[in-house]
């Protein structure tokens, strides 16, 4: 079972040939086994690959924590590189600090040594943890389609494979063991150990990759009506200033999954921050079209400004 993590990795990195990639390494059993099968497979590729250890400084010990995973990637024929940063904790909490903190310095990494990819050792599991908690909020396609396997010059080749295969593949090699993977104060790792086991118990032992394999066709659904919003903005946006127009009866011609859609990219075209604009909000802008009975302009985060004017749909930059 151990050769599915070989043979993931190596299709991978046959994309990417006479190239340079990082491999996002924190000594972990996931991240360890993507280091080894690089090292393993980057030769016949022709891939130059360098293990980049990020340091959150957030427990006593981290560097230590941090040189040794760094070291145990150059046994194993890596260049490696440890980076320490700041976690600058925000309103979504420690987890998500983290991981922003996290993927800046591997985006700077990866300038620093001219990488055409990061790679990442997100398994099958972490797959249906992701599917899961955004079933809890109510998400629609977009965040049920999960973790790509690429998102821009992230790439996840072992998504497709079991954390129990992953694990096995390093077994031999000591892995680091997060002390946050066992917070029971974090959501991520309560899913982990108590909600996950319930899922396959109940069941049974294909319901983890089916999770993954929803969130798979729930991406190429997201996608295929993302191009066809993209191509419908282009043709229905009335750009003036900081206003967005359109033409009410234009919009009803379309399905609902494309008008909301082409709202959420308006309100983000004039200013919405990213993340904080939420179903409710769109929910909002969609009833000018659908439920309008002369109610007043709605605020949206960022300042922008949603109202509907006789057969015009309008949308205001602050």
């Amino acid at each position: 079972m151990s050769e599915d993590v070989r043979i993931a990795v190596r299709r991978c990195l046959a994309d990417l040939r006479s190239s340079t990639v990082l491999i996002a390494c924190s000594g972990g059993a996931d991240s360890l086994a993507l280091a080894r099968s690089v090292a393993a497979e980057a030769p016949r590729a022709d891939v130059h690959a360098v293990a980049i250890v990020v340091d959150h400084d957030l427990q006593e010990g981290s560097a230590i924590v941090a040189e040794r995973a760094a070291q145990k990637c150059r046994d194993l024929g890596l260049e490696a590189e440890v980076v320490r940063v700041t976690v600058v904790m925000s309103g979504d909490g420690l987890e998500a600090a983290a991981r922003e903190a996290r993927y800046a310095a591997l985006d700077a990494a990866a300038d620093r040594w001219g990488a055409d990819a990061i790679l990442l050792g997100h398994t099958m599991e972490d797959q249906a943890e992701t599917v899961l908690m955004r079933l809890s909020r109510g998400s629609g396609a977009r965040s049920l389609a999960g973790i790509p396997a690429q998102s821009g010059r992230l790439l996840r080749p072992l998504l497709g494979v079991p954390r129990s295969t992953v694990r096995a593949y390093v077994a031999d090699l000591d892995p680091w063991e997060d002390p946050h993977n066992f917070d029971p104060n974090m959501l991520r790792p309560r899913v982990r150990s108590e909600l996950l086991p319930m899922v396959t118990d109940v069941l049974g032992a294909g319901a983890i990759a089916g999770l993954a394999r929803t969130a798979s066709l729930l991406r190429a659904d997201s996608e295929a009506l993302d191009e066809w919003t993209a191509r419908e903005y282009e043709r229905l946006a009335i750009r003036a200033g900081r206003c967005i127009e359109f033409d009410v009866h234009e919009l009803l011609g379309l399905p609902e999954a494309v008008r909301t859609r082409l709202i959420r990219l308006a309100c983000h075209g004039c200013g919405c921050p990213t993340g904080s604009l939420g179903f409710d909000h769109i929910f909002v802008v969609h009833g000018f079209l659908v439920d309008w009975h002369g109610q007043g302009a709605a605020t949206l985060p960022g300042g922008v400004t949603a109202q509907r004017r006789y057969d015009r749909l309008c949308l205001t930059g602050d």
